[in-house]
């Protein structure tokens, strides 16, 4: 692109990111998207619930969109945005020395999950034996051992969920606490099992894991879900003057414009939903909203 003035910088990589790439490029527009290459989506192994296919791996599904954008004239670019400001009617995103001026502005940033101080969780990441997302891939443990790790209220709160999938749903507490009366009360009714806490450490066993409780007792478990939250990656679009849930995920109208004109977001930065399919949806709605609200591009 020799304008560095576009009609709109995309911040994120993602499916969000790269699907309104993808609508803006269509609708002819001068597209210039920021991937910092940190897309959550890059972490699934396969995803069995996204549309249209059976079973697609994260890094994947993330090339062919890529692909796809590209192909229609969207200009990608690696780097991380430090610095998004308006100082004149153009957003302005800073990305070392470089610099590039739009008119619109679209934040698919996504969100950072937190983990736990386990050493051998990061190797157990890699090696996909952690699941983050219950709502895409619990049906593949089905009848398996699940753990949950994380504290205790917000394990057993994720753990409940899981319970639709599995009699065998293990609670693994980062922390000595004791449930609420009410919620130790539903916990056992669901038929959880919730080892003594803290939990000393996590360990690969083969094709399982191995969970050390408290009182040294071992649990093998065939997957495991860290139950620690997530940050929602939104301080750029907070600093221009947009606004967020106490969570820290940007609000927006319903056609994904925040309370910044012409900043829009997508994603899993807006919703506690973290579904590709939402992100998706999320970022047709918003590149369509800046197309119409941007002046006409007559050919």
């Amino acid at each position: 692109m020799t304008d560095e003035t576009a009609d709109c910088v995309i911040v994120g990589g993602g499916p969000a990111g790269l699907t309104a790439a993808i609508y803006l490029a269509r609708f002819r527009r001068r597209v210039v998207l920021y991937d910092a290459g940190e897309s959550r989506a890059a972490w699934i192994p396969e995803s069995h619930n996204y549309p249209g296919f059976a079973g697609i791996a994260g890094p994947a599904l993330l090339m062919r969109l890529r692909d796809q954008a590209e192909r229609y004239g969207a200009d990608l670019r690696h780097g991380e945005v430090e610095r998004l400001v308006k100082p004149d009617g153009l957003f302005e995103a800073s990305v070392g020395t470089a610099v590039v001026r739009a008119r619109a502005a679209l934040i698919a940033t996504g969100i950072v999950d937190e983990s736990p101080a386990l050493p051998a969780l990061q190797a157990l990441v890699k090696a996909a034996r952690v699941r983050y997302c219950p709502v895409c891939d619990a049906y593949e443990a089905i009848d398996q051992t699940i753990g949950v790790v994380g504290p205790i209220r917000r394990a057993t709160a994720k753990a409940l969920f899981l319970r639709t999938f599995s009699r065998s749903v293990v609670v693994l507490p980062l922390d000595d606490e004791r449930l609420p009366e009410n919620e130790a009360r539903e916990a056992a009714a669901a038929g959880l099992t919730i080892a003594p806490g803290p939990i000393h450490d996590l360990a690969p066993d083969g094709d399982r894991i191995v969970a050390t409780a408290a009182d040294g007792a071992r649990i093998g478990l065939d997957v495991l879900y860290p139950a620690m939250g997530a940050q929602a990656r939104s301080d750029l679009a907070i600093s221009l003057g947009a606004h967020a849930t106490d969570g820290g995920c940007l609000t927006a109208d319903g056609k994904q414009q925040t309370a910044v004109p012409l900043l829009f977001a997508a994603g899993d930065v807006t919703t506690d939903l973290h579904q590709i399919s939402v992100a998706t949806g999320h970022a047709a709605i918003a590149a369509t909203a800046i197309h119409n609200a941007l002046d006409r591009n007559f050919c």
